[in-house]
C-alpha cells in the first residue's frame, strides 16, 4: 500500500483535520488530527485509526502503524510550541 491510499482509507472512514504519513512501504508513521479524538484516551484513538483500516492490518498489507493523534485544539497549541 501507498501512503496516499493509507491516507485516503483513514479520511473516508473519519473526518481529519490534517493528516501525514511517512513510511517505507511496511513501516508507517501518521500524524492525525481530528476531532472524533476529543475526549478519548490515546489508546482509544489509535483504536478508531486502527479501525479504518480493518483487514488491512490483519492481512499485512499495513504491517505496522505508529501514530500521534491530537485533537483540533491539541494541534494548535503543539504548533505553537514548535
Amino acid at each position: 500500500m501507498t501512503a496516499d491510499q493509507i491516507k485516503d482509507i483513514i479520511s473516508a472512514a473519519m473526518a481529519c483535520d490534517y493528516i501525514t504519513l511517512e513510511g517505507d512501504g511496511r513501516h508507517w508513521y501518521a500524524v492525525i488530527v481530528s476531532a472524533e479524538f476529543e475526549g478519548k484516551r490515546p489508546i482509544q484513538r489509535h483504536q478508531r485509526v486502527y479501525a479504518t483500516l480493518g483487514d488491512k492490518m490483519q492481512r499485512d498489507e499495513v504491517h505496522a502503524l505508529s501514530m500521534k493523534t491530537f485533537t483540533p485544539a491539541e494541534w494548535a497549541a503543539a504548533r505553537q510550541q514548535a
